[in-house]
């Protein structure tokens, strides 16, 4: 066969084929389709070609087993050794020789916590390490309605508030900090750490920006971390870096998709005891266009004319900040924490917010207490005014006496923080370990003499984390919470227990 009787052939066959394709029922319009789409769409039909053969050749392809045994074999002995071999990770990194020998000589308080408490070995001392700031631990009339609220509605509702665990205390106590505060609506939390740290992964997803302070507490950096969204950093406090951050975004982001941007601070810093300065925060929040959460986690309850926090202190309207978090646990001595703000604000996190949609609801004793204690701010003023004359006397007996520590507290934070002076250190070279063995020291001498206070102790660091992922180094130091429930005389005294407990230790250490 020549070449001229071979295209004769192949021309044939092409006829027989498309005769015998038009006789198949839709042929034409098969035909019709492949034509118009070649011409409007070329590379369409081209795909659609490809998509057909792969089908084809899938179709037509060996079949093969999926339960065949394509790994080798152990044997009993070899597998018995590899898990003797194995060693896990450690969840948590392993304890220093510093922090062994601290939690042996660590004191235990036996009975309740108070003013003045009982330690197991018989000694008792006041005590300065306590968030009991108003004595409420001492007050009988919130036992006997904790004792009464458990007997009505047992240990805890042991499920999640959307799902059989919202009661009625609940909702009363929802409405309670919403009128003290003065927002639309507001959310209760079981828990108060996990409060701010679903808070912000509620509203803040990957690709959207938070600006925080450096020295935000360590449950703010977890809500953080999980959610996923590009952080970047302004100095402590440092308002005019603040500014150039936010400036910095704005101009950053000018030209890129539209994302959700915060600003995350806290109204009293647990790291540090200093305050936020609110104001001019609202200020750079609205000139660049940023939504604001603030941590009341320690303000809350404290700053205020009836405690109602850094808004209430600073003469900021709540409306002003569109989250507001803040702690049950802390200076109300119940348990959980809230979440303040618009109702869209308030109903997003009750289907978003982890937290709150996993974890069983707040005991409702624990909830009562908190609006009974809300109750006594508003109406007993004296109570906050009582805590604050004692916070004057120890300052007078510490900051301006000493000459080896002064506090970055607020004047009117409870929680006196005190760091040795910069120029302390930096004539000693002393390191962070140094700085946390010498404040041990101070910590242990005034035990000896009757004073119970603690360390300023940070979360610690996760497993092979660099400083420069922590982002910020916290400066060791003592604290020492003050409380109502001591005289003028008896802090007076405790102060001058601190003080000299400090001087003994920096002297001998020359």
């Amino acid at each position: 066969m020549d070449l001229q009787d071979a295209h004769g052939w192949l021309i044939d066959l092409l006829n027989e084929i498309s005769v015998q394709f038009q006789k198949v029922p839709g042929s034409a319009i098969f035909l019709r389709y492949v034509k118009s789409s070649y011409q409007n769409d070329p590379v369409r039909s081209a795909v659609e070609l490809f998509l057909f053969l792969f089908a084809v050749r899938y179709l037509l392809a060996p079949k093969y087993s999926t339960s065949k045994k394509s790994y080798v074999k152990l044997t009993d002995e070899e597998i018995d050794e590899l898990v003797d071999e194995w060693v896990p990770e450690p969840l948590v990194a392993p304890q220093t020789a510093f922090e062994e020998a601290e939690n042996e000589k660590r004191p235990v308080i036996v009975g309740p916590t108070g003013p003045k408490s009982k330690l197991a070995n018989g000694r008792v001392v006041t005590n300065v390490a306590s968030y009991n700031f108003y004595n409420l631990a001492g007050i009988e009339t919130l036992k006997e309605k904790a004792i009464q609220t458990l007997r009505t509605y047992g240990v805890g509702p042991c499920g999640p508030p959307g799902f059989y665990g919202t009661q009625d205390v609940h909702q009363k106590t929802e409405a309670d900090i919403s009128a003290h505060l003065g927002t639309t609506a507001c959310i209760v939390y079981a828990q108060a750490f996990s409060t701010i740290s679903s808070v912000i992964p509620a509203f803040s997803k990957r690709g959207d920006i938070i600006v925080a302070d450096k020295a935000v507490n360590f449950a703010i950096r977890k809500g953080m971390q999980i959610s996923r969204s590009s952080i970047r950093w302004y100095e402590h406090n440092d308002m005019v870096d603040l500014q150039n951050v936010l400036a910095s975004v704005v101009k950053e982001q000018a030209k890129k998709p539209l994302t959700r941007r915060f600003i995350i601070t806290e109204g009293l810093f647990e790291n540090v005891g200093d305050m936020v300065d609110l104001v001019k925060v609202v200020e750079l929040r609205h000139r660049y266009k940023f939504r604001l959460i603030l941590d009341e986690t320690w303000s809350f309850g404290v700053l205020g004319r009836t405690g109602a926090g850094v808004t209430e202190h600073q003469g900021v309207s709540v409306k002003e900040v569109d989250m507001l978090v803040g702690s049950l646990a802390g200076p109300l001595c119940a348990g959980g924490g809230f979440c303040a703000g618009s109702s869209e604000i308030v109903e997003h996190q009750r289907l978003s917010a982890s937290a709150y949609t996993f974890s069983a609801a707040l005991p409702a004793m624990l909830a009562t207490t908190a609006s009974e204690v809300l109750a006594m701010l508003e109406t007993n003023g004296e109570m906050l005014t009582l805590v604050r004359e004692n916070i004057k006397t120890m300052w007078a007996q510490l900051d301006p006496r000493s000459e080896w520590v002064h506090c970055t507290s607020a004047m009117e934070n409870p929680i006196m923080i005190l760091v040795l002076k910069a120029e302390v250190v930096a004539s000693r070279k002393l390191s962070i370990s140094d700085q946390e063995q010498l404040l041990q020291e101070m910590v242990d001498e005034a035990l000896a003499n009757g004073v119970m206070m603690t360390r300023l102790k940070s979360m610690p660091r996760g497993i092979h984390v660099t400083a420069k992922e922590v982002g910020w180094e916290l400066q060791p130091g003592l604290k020492v919470c003050l409380t109502l429930g001591l005289t003028r005389k008896e802090v007076e005294r405790t102060g001058t227990v601190i003080r000299h407990a400090i001087t003994k230790v920096m002297k001998a250490k020359r």
